[in-house]
Parts: C-alpha cells; structure tokens; sequence
C-alpha cells in the first residue's frame, strides 16, 4: 500500500504527483530531492534506494535520469515497492515509446490515466499493458525519435546483414503507422551485465555475469513465438566437466540459475532448448540468467603509481581490449581515486586517439579518463602526474585506488548465450514479419586492485 507516487526530473522537478491516502504531507517531493542531493554532497555517495524520514519511508529508482518515487507511512515490502515503480516505468514506456521528460510533460493526461487504473487508493491493480489497453482510452503524443540523442552502433539491430537503428523499438505499442497500419516487427535484447575484479597482478578474482534477453512486440494477433538458444547449453554443473566443456568437445554456456517470463512455455525446452511464448504487449524480459563460470574479460586494466619525490608521483594506466578487432566499444569512462592530499594533476594522453578525455574531479579526489571508443585488439594509456600539498607518509598505492570502468560493447556478449532462430508462427502470404535482435555487453562493477 503506498500512499504517494511522483516522478522527478534530474534538477527536482516534479513532473508527475498523484497522492492515494492524503496521510502524508503534501510537500514531500521537496523533502525527498533536497535530502537525495545532500546525501551525495556530504561526500556518503548515492543515496539509498530506501530510507525513512520523519515516520515516512522513501522508495525510488532512478530509470533515464529521472526518479521515480513512492512514499508510504506504513512497514512495505521494499522489493514489492521497488519493483512495482521499475514496472510503473515500463507501463509508462511502452505507451509513451520514448520515456525522458519531454514525453512525459506531453502526455501527462495518459501518464495520469495510466497511473488512476494502475494504483486504486494506494493498493495495486495491474501493471500488465495488455490489461490496461482494455480501459486507456487517451491515444500518446509520440515524440518524433529524430529528435532523440544518438546511441552510436550500441543502438543498432542486426538481422543477417540488414541494420535498424535503435530508435524503431521506442514507438508506442499502441499507436499504428501512418495510414493506421501496425508494424509487424519484433526486437530481441541479450543485454550481459559484467562483474570483475581483478587483482593488483592483473589475475581475475571474481568474475560474473547478469544477463537478461528482453522482448518488444509490434505484432498484431499474438502469435506463437519459439526461440531457440545455444544446443550446448546447461543449468547448472551436472552433466559438465568441471573445466566447462560438454561431452560433445565444444564450449558450453553454463548457466548458474535463470528463471522466465509467466508467458514462456518450457515443454521441449530440455529437449532442444527451445522456448515458445505468446508475447504480451509491450516490453519484457523473456528470461533472466547468471554466470559464474570464469570468462574472458572484455579488458584487462594495468595500473602503476610510483613516488617522484616528496611531493609528487606519476601514474600510468593502461587499457588493452581483450576482443577481436571487428568489434568496438563505446562511452568508455575510467575512474581512479587519488590521495586526499592531492592538489593538481598533469595528464599526458597519447596522440592519434581523438575523443578521449582526462581530467581531476578535485572536490573529489579523483582522475577521470574518458575515450569515446576503442577498437578490439587496442591497447591505450594514460600518464598523469599528481602534485601534493604535504609530504608522503607511507605507502601511496594504499591511499589511492582501485580502478573501476565502465563501457558498452554491442554486438559481444561474453558469456556466448545465442539466439539460434525465432519463429513466428502463423505468417500470412502478405506479412513477413521483420526479426531484430541485438547482443549489449555493459559494466556492472569492473574493477582493478592497485
């Protein structure tokens, strides 16, 4: 039961309030921007995802840039609150087709119908989009996707060697083509977030992947759906060898655990590791998964601090891309803590690189170095030279470090999960429906010991 949702913009904004209960106070959008923004400027990092204040408790998640948020004075399930606001923005997606502030504003009489059928009085009706479109009857204000940032070759859908951009999976599912007509079209995500840590020798200490394969439908009379995946894939260890390879000789995909959609049907699923659904509308995930069994990290990170004096220190970073050249990464951003006492930095970059970027977030303590892609097979660094207000006490690779990063590969998935095929059953003669998927490899927590 929640008693309050809003959705604020990233400078506290409130662009959309509904109050369900009235027993919490009316200025709490205001109470909760002003104390997320003070808990990051007190140097405590992000604010939490849930917390109380003055007998109010707090839930939000952050989707674009902007925060969606519930409040409730009662003793809520935070994992039903959390994952009740992540499906209100998915709703709120998969009509709008685009979710950032400019559609909302646009189509704030939908948002606020959307939001009257899904929460009743605080209590939660259905978050299905389906569902709703038996009782939404507002048509959205589409915002033209010309308009919308580039997301480079990341956004890029692949079927054989034809190519579609990012953009065509942010339309409405509910709004038709010109002339009334419906896109019979369906997209695929295998997004693979990563987590590694390495040691201060470079070894891999742990390693693991959060995967997921979601699904857009622009299909009209809900068809069967079959979706293939790799033969040589296992859940679990049994039936493996304990070095990852099944008994015919190849690489096995080995999954940990995984779990699927209300709408996936598993009958030969053992058999031939084929899925078949009936895709609701909207966006969804098919199936998640994790990985635990060792993989090769998409980069390796080098990292070394040496003294030059009293007052002074060089470090130099080093990025390989551990990936074949026929792939690039993209939005690359390396991180690095520095001593407290450190007061002015020097970078030196390498030439012939353009898009690349170093610089000293002074307030906190830390090197930033930024490359807008780096091609497989390339290895790149980074010198810089810090300068000290106090002498050195000690060892400095314990004030400094680690190493974390961030980047986007598309089309590279380390863990070699595949979509074989998918079938759509019962095509007519005139509609061949398009077929799109597209493989995101992302940073989840990649890090590097000094």
């Amino acid at each position: 039961m929640i008693s309050q949702f809003f959705v604020l913009s990233q400078r506290g904004d409130n662009i959309v309030f509904r109050d369900y209960r009235g027993d919490v106070q009316k200025g709490s959008a205001e109470i909760f921007f002003r104390k997320v923004k003070f808990w990051k400027e007190d140097g405590k990092g992000e604010a939490p995802p849930v917390f109380n204040l003055d007998g109010v408790n707090y839930f939000h998640v952050k989707v674009v840039g902007l925060l969606f948020v519930a409040t409730t004075r009662v003793n809520l399930s935070p994992s039903l609150a959390l994952e009740l606001l992540q499906r209100i923005a998915r709703v709120i997606k998969d009509y709008l087709g685009v979710l950032n502030e400019e559609s909302l504003r646009k189509n704030f009489v939908l948002v606020y119908e959307l939001l009257d059928e899904v929460i009743d009085f605080g209590y939660v009706q259905t978050t299905s989009t389906e569902v709703l479109k038996s009782y939404i009857f507002n048509e959205p204000i589409v915002v033209d996707a010309a308009r919308l940032p580039s997301l480079g070759p990341a956004a890029l859908f692949m079927q054989g060697s034809k190519r579609m951009p990012g953009t065509a999976v942010t339309k409405s599912v509910v709004a038709n083509e010109p002339g009334g007509r419906r896109r019979e079209e369906i997209f695929v995500d295998v997004i693979e977030k990563i987590s590694v840590t390495f040691s201060s020798s470079g070894y891999v200490l742990t390693s693991e992947i959060d995967g997921t394969i979601q699904m857009k439908s622009y299909l009209t009379g809900n068809p069967e759906i079959r979706l293939a995946l790799n033969d040589d894939l296992f859940i679990g260890r049994s039936g493996v060898s304990s070095y990852g390879y099944s008994s015919s000789g190849g690489g096995a995909v080995i999954l940990d655990d995984c779990n699927f959609h209300e709408s996936v049907h598993m009958d030969s699923f053992d058999v031939d590791r084929t899925l078949s659904l009936v895709p609701p509308d909207g966006e969804f995930p098919v199936m998640n998964y994790r990985i635990t069994q060792e993989f090769k990290p998409p980069f390796s990170i080098n990292t070394l601090i040496e003294e030059a004096g009293s007052l002074k220190a060089e470090v130099i970073l080093k990025v390989r891309a551990e990936f074949p050249s026929s792939i690039t990464a993209n939005t690359i951003l390396v991180e690095m803590p520095l001593p407290s006492f450190t007061n002015r930095v020097n970078f030196d970059l390498e030439h012939g690189m353009p898009g690349q970027n170093a610089d000293f977030k002074e307030s906190q303590k830390k090197l930033e170095w930024s490359m807008k892609k780096i091609v497989g097979g390339s290895e790149h660094t980074l010198r810089a030279k810090l300068n000290f207000s106090q002498e050195l006490h000690g060892n400095i690779t314990k004030e400094a470090g680690p190493v974390s990063m961030t980047f986007t590969i598309p089309m590279y998935n380390p863990s070699r999960l595949q979509v074989k095929y998918l079938q759509i059953a019962k095509k007519t003669k005139n509609s061949n429906p398009y077929r799109w998927v597209r493989y995101v490899t992302q940073a989840n927590s990649y890090v590097a010991r000094i």
